[in-house]
């Protein structure tokens, strides 16, 4: 039986920092657990134009739709800001969600212990904080037509459309109700409603599926109402689901309360393969972070977390996934921090690989 497959695409800026460090953790499990995973590289991003005068070539699109998973860095930086938009980095990983309809993000907010106080909220709030926002990731106000910018009399109007059929926003429904169902069976769902059409079809049809999930607790929100509640109350949720760009907005605003980008991993998934497991990609929400690139400051948890996403939703492997994960919090327990968490509490500094020798470390001792 062969090898899960895994294509990793480091992308631009501190995105092969930072996969460098998920790559040691990839062979720790297939030299310490025997579990082995057949892992290729390639490019995507601005690294993708340099070499071949687009975001995505083709060729890396076919073996992304070949994999059990795609591990992805980040992408984009400003020596690309110039670029037209057809051809910008960004665009690589749109091609990616979209032609391997991952409709489905996943972004959990967790707050580690150890790192409570950096959150800008008070401690008592997020200590212990662990939500999840699905958003919607193929369809929406992303790619909605018509769309563009437009002569309109005498000036420009720049259009985009919000548009969702009941097909796309009942898949990602039930994916959110799968994963309450797996948690705390508590499901928000986040609309306007209110104001949007497409918002009173998404109630309708998330309220038509929860038919089929009745011991999941279903709650409806407006989305601006829900950001206000992220930061007064975020551990009344559990999961929450929501449509493309509110679910961009929610999630980041989440994210903060964890303290750090740095910290924060996702995962997108779509239909299931041939396989039974779902294609899949994984990636940190942090971006390319130019500032610092190739300053050995990334922080690389993101990244490994987002592979610990990867064992649990496409190899089967929660168990695994919990040892990752366990291994991170020991680390930071014992106040090891990258700079990007550095405060005045003492702590030890680490570079990006000093962080990976760390969890590595504890990953040996969790034998």
């Amino acid at each position: 039986m062969s090898n899960p497959s895994i294509l990793i695409l480091p992308g631009d800026g501190i995105g092969p920092e930072v996969m460098a460090q998920v790559t040691r953790i990839i062979d720790w499990y297939g030299n310490k657990r025997e579990l082995a995973f057949d892992v290729s590289t390639d490019l995507v991003g601005g690294a993708a134009y340099d070499a071949h005068g687009v975001p995505l070539h083709d060729d890396t699109m076919a073996r992304a739709m070949e994999v059990d998973a795609v591990l992805l860095g980040a992408v984009g930086g400003p020596k690309y800001d110039d670029l037209d938009f057809s051809v910008k980095p960004e665009r690589g990983l749109l091609r990616l969600r979209k032609e391997m309809d991952l409709f489905s993000n996943l972004r959990p907010a967790q707050c580690f212990d150890a790192l409570a106080d950096f959150s800008s909220l008070k401690k008592d709030i997020v200590a212990g904080l662990d939500i999840m926002i699905v958003r919607e990731l193929t369809s929406g106000v992303y790619f909605g037509e018509p769309r563009g910018i437009f002569n309109e009399g005498n000036e420009r109007v720049g259009i985009n459309t919000q548009r969702y059929t009941e097909s796309e926003i009942e898949r990602v429904a039930r994916s959110a109700f799968d994963l309450a169902m797996a948690r705390g069976k508590k499901l928000c769902s986040m609309e306007k409603a209110n104001v949007m059409e497409s918002g009173v079809l998404w109630r309708e049809v998330v309220t038509r599926v929860h038919a089929d999930y009745p011991e999941v607790e279903l709650s409806h929100m407006y989305a601006d109402n829900g950001a206000m509640q992220l930061v007064r109350a975020p551990k009344q949720f559990d999961v929450i689901v929501t449509d493309n760009l509110f679910g961009d907005i929610l999630s980041d605003v989440a994210a903060m309360l964890t303290g750090s980008l740095g910290m924060l991993p996702s995962a997108s998934l779509g239909a299931p393969m041939d396989n039974g497991r779902p294609r899949a990609m994984y990636e940190p929400v942090h971006g390319s972070a130019p500032d610092i690139t190739g300053q050995s400051k990334a922080n690389p948890i993101a990244c490994i977390l987002s592979f610990a996403m990867a064992l649990r939703y496409s190899f089967d492997q929660g168990a695994e996934a919990d040892r990752l994960e366990a291994a991170i919090e020991t680390v930071l327990a014992d106040g090891l921090r990258t700079a990007d968490l550095l405060g005045d509490d003492g702590a030890t500094p680490v570079s990006t690989s000093g962080m990976g020798d760390a969890i590595l470390a504890a990953l040996d001792a969790s034998l």
